[in-house]
Order: C-alpha cells, then structure tokens, then sequence
C-alpha cells in the first residue's frame, strides 16, 4: 500500500472512528441509563445518580413543593387561590414548571394548559402522598411529579400538583461511563493505528534498515524476500536489486583481484627465467667462458632473445592494462584486407621461413575488398595467434596457414597450424583470462595467459568475433570475422 493511501486511512480512522464508536457507547449508555431508570419513583435515585441539571430542577421543585407544603399545613385556603398560585409560579420556569390543582375529579387551575391536559388523568389519587417529597417520574411524560393533598374550603377534596418535565433524566455516572468509554476509544483506537502503522511502515523499515547493515558489513546473501506493495516494497525491490549488484561486483572483484595475482604469479614466473638465462649468459662473458668471437655472439644473440621475451610480456602487461580498463587506443582506418595480409604475410614469412614453418596464404576474398580496422591493433591479433601456433609446436616440419574467404557482407580469417591442438574440454575457455591448459609447459614456453583474451577483445571492438577449432594432434585453427565496408551510393 502507497505511503499516501495509508496516511488518508491513518486521518480518516483517526477522525471517524472514535466518532462512531463515541456514538455507540452513547447510545447504549443512554439507552441502558434511561432503561434502567424509568419509571421509578425520584425518591428511590441518588442525587450522585442523577445529571447536574436534573439535580438543580429536582431541587428548585423540592423548594416549590415545601413552599406548597408548609403553606397547607398553615392556610389551605390560599391553595385554592389563583392569584397566590399564579404569585408562586412565577418564581419558576412556567413552561417546563408548573402547577396543576385538582380539586376532586376535575382540573381546577394550571400554569401550562396544554401540558396539563396530557398528564391530568395519569396523575396519582387522592391519599398517594409522597412522604419523602422527592416526587414520582413518569417516563411517558418525562416528568416529575410531586403532590401535595389538601381540603377545600368548601370541603372538597383537593391535590396540588408541581410539575416538571424534563427531556431526559440521565444519572450523572453517566458522564464518568462517557468519560472512560472516550479515554477507552481514544486508547484503542491509537493502539489500533499504531500497530497497523508499525506492522505496514516501522517493521518493513527495521526489516530494511538491518538489511543494509548486513550489507555494510559485507553480508551480500541476506535477502528480504517479502512481498510488499507500495513505495516501501519499491524499497525491498530497489534493495534486492542493489544486493545482487553488489554481490556481483564483489564477486568480479574477487576474481579479478585472483586473477591480479594469478598474473603477477605468472609474470613473475615467466619474467624469472629469461632474466636467470641474461645473467647467466652475462656472467659467462665476464668469467671469460665465452672466449671465442663465435660463443660471444651466441651468448648476446642469446641475451638479444631473451631480452625481447621480457620486452613482449611487458608489452602484453601494458595491453592488458588497456584491456582491463577498456581504454585500448584504436585508430580505425578503411583498408584493403587483401594489401594488407599480403604485407602481414610477407613481414611473417621470413621469421617463420628462419624457425623453419612453411607458411601458406590463401585469398578468397576481392581485392578491392575493405574493412573498417585498426591495422596496429590488428597486428596484434594476427601475431599473438601465429605466435601460439610457433610456440606448441610439435612437428619436426611445422606449417601455418593463412585464409582470406568471402562470406558476402564479412571477411572470415581462418589462421590453421598443425601443432599438437588443444583438448575439447579447453576449447570454450583459451579467451579465458589467464587461462592455460597447461600452466607448466606454458610457463616454460613463455607466455602470461592473457594473450588470446586480448585478441579476442579487440576481434570484438572491431565489431567481429572469434573461435577456435581443433584436433589433438593434428593443430589448431582459429577464425575470427571482420565486417566489410560497404559504401552506399546515393
């Protein structure tokens, strides 16, 4: 649920929902309240029990009545007066007090008419006096009645009646009941918005905020699996997906920083040996071993070679450090993929023709055929893979092939060796980083594993790609495909 949905439901429950319940736990305290006290004599409530309103109306009649009261005791003759009864009534509410005097079955004088003609035949008889003066309440009048019995002049029997209607006659516990039913509502309902507030806010927030100190200390595997609407569950999915980044990133780091090693070891290994060959040679020559013109020049022919060994793994270290922070310079020019391996070849030739490799060449492509290439970056690739093929090796009489074939819109380059091949398990992983398939014999050999991961990086910045095929025993051919440069004429 959005933030916005539950703070309106948050002011609607917290504006409506005590107003209902209010109204509930009014209604039925008034209606048990008034239940329970209908149709009982006054004088059988408390004033504790009775509201503040209703207790001063009780107690202004009790006065009118003992006024009545003492004053039939004293003179009765001025009861049947209608101008003393008018004088005392006046001191009061004339509407909701008033007096009726009844003097044997019929209605002698009243303050208020039209209320007296609606309770005059319910009034109590002759003889039904209330002792205590506290009156009988009607509830279908809702009045208070107090009598007071008293003999005309002329002998006739008389009551004088004081009374008052009233709306309701509550008991005052009434308020202390409204009173702890509000607290009550108030309390439940802010315990009830509060849970619900926790449950859907608070504990998805503490969920969260203990996730990310999980990840602060470096736990990438706790996951908050739970499903959760709204912009809090936008939360957990923005955390989950910030979880597998980083979980991801620090498991590339991982294997970079082993791959980091994996190189400095090799490096450092294949470094070792041809500095050991340059200082033994070195030493040879100071010591005097090398005491022929012809063993000199061997000795720094020897020192010349090794020292270019070093020279291509520092080269490889620095292409690699391009490759690895994706910031190899190129500088793409159109050029003629056939003039191009026709001089690639020529400049091979000789250095394979020494090492005694036949090198063949086959074009199958147009002569006026053109790629869009980097041709430095592309002498890498061409001399890292005929350098592979030179360095495994293994027939007394090597040879290297070199194929140009049209494929309409792509030129594919195929570069075949008859070498000892590579196993079929290692052929999806020699692009590998630092991948060897055998790190001891290419140690010796030279070589830092990241060659082939090189050529296969810069095949793709061209816009091509690269495999491998081989045979165990019978050589290796690598393919890789250039795009042609296709000139639309308008």
């Amino acid at each position: 649920m959005k933030l916005k949905t539950r703070l309106k439901i948050t002011f609607i429950s917290i504006v409506m929902l005590p107003i209902i319940l209010l109204s509930c736990a009014f209604l039925a305290a008034s209606i048990y309240l008034i239940n329970n006290s209908k149709g009982k004599d006054v004088r059988d409530l408390k004033y504790s029990d009775m509201s503040e309103n209703v207790q001063d109306t009780v107690k202004s009649d009790e006065r009118l009545y003992d006024i009545f009261l003492r004053q039939a005791k004293e003179d009765p003759s001025l009861l049947e007066d209608e101008e003393f009864l008018k004088k005392v009534e006046s001191r009061v509410n004339g509407r909701l007090t008033y007096i009726i005097v009844r003097k044997g079955k019929d209605l002698y004088y009243t303050g208020n008419p039209q209320e007296a003609q609606k309770i005059f035949r319910e009034l109590p008889g002759y003889g039904s006096l209330d002792e205590n003066g506290k009156g009988v309440y009607y509830d279908s009048f809702n009045s208070i009645v107090h009598q007071i019995d008293f003999t005309f002049s002329d002998g006739s029997r008389g009551s004088l009646f004081v009374v008052n209607h009233t709306n309701f006659l509550i008991s005052a516990g009434f308020l202390r009941i409204m009173m702890i039913a509000i607290v009550a509502i108030l309390v439940f309902t802010g315990l009830m918005i509060t849970k619900w507030i926790q449950k859907g806010v608070f504990v998805p927030i503490e969920d969260l905020n203990k996730a990310m100190d999980k990840i602060r200390q470096g736990d990438y595997d706790y996951a908050l699996n739970k499903t959760i609407e709204g912009e809090i569950g936008e939360l957990y999915t923005n955390y989950e997906a910030m979880r597998l980044k980083l979980k991801d990133d620090f498991q590339t780091e991982k294997e970079q920083e082993e791959r980091n090693r994996e190189l400095i070891r090799n490096i450092s290994h294949d470094l070792k040996t041809p500095i050991t060959s340059i200082k033994g040679y070195c030493e040879g020559i100071m010591d005097g071993v090398a005491d022929t013109p012809q063993k000199q020049e061997k000795y720094i022919k020897t020192i010349y070679a090794k020292a270019n060994d070093m020279d291509r793994l520092i080269n490889e270290l620095t292409v690699y450090s391009g490759v690895d922070n994706n910031r190899i310079p190129y500088n793409f020019h159109r050029i003629n993929i056939s003039d191009y391996f026709g001089d690639c070849v020529e400049e091979v030739g000789l250095d394979l023709e020494s090492k005694g490799i036949e090198l063949e060449y086959t074009n199958m492509v147009a002569k006026d055929t053109l790629v869009i290439a980097d041709p430095e970056q592309m002498k890498k690739v061409i001399n890292n893979i005929i350098s592979n093929s030179v360095k495994y090796m293994d027939k007394p009489k090597g040879k290297i092939a070199i194929r140009l074939i049209d494929e309409n819109d792509s030129v594919r380059i195929e570069i075949e060796d008859n070498g000892k091949g590579i196993e079929q398990k290692d052929l999806t992983k020699i692009f590998e980083r630092f991948y060897r398939t055998d790190s001891s014999r290419s140690s010796a050999q030279g070589g830092s594993g990241i060659g082939l991961s090189i050529v296969k990086k810069i095949v793709e910045d061209h816009g091509g790609y690269i495999w491998a095929s081989s045979k165990e025993g019978e050589g290796t051919c690598m393919h890789f495909v250039l795009r042609k440069y296709i000139e639309i004429k308008e």
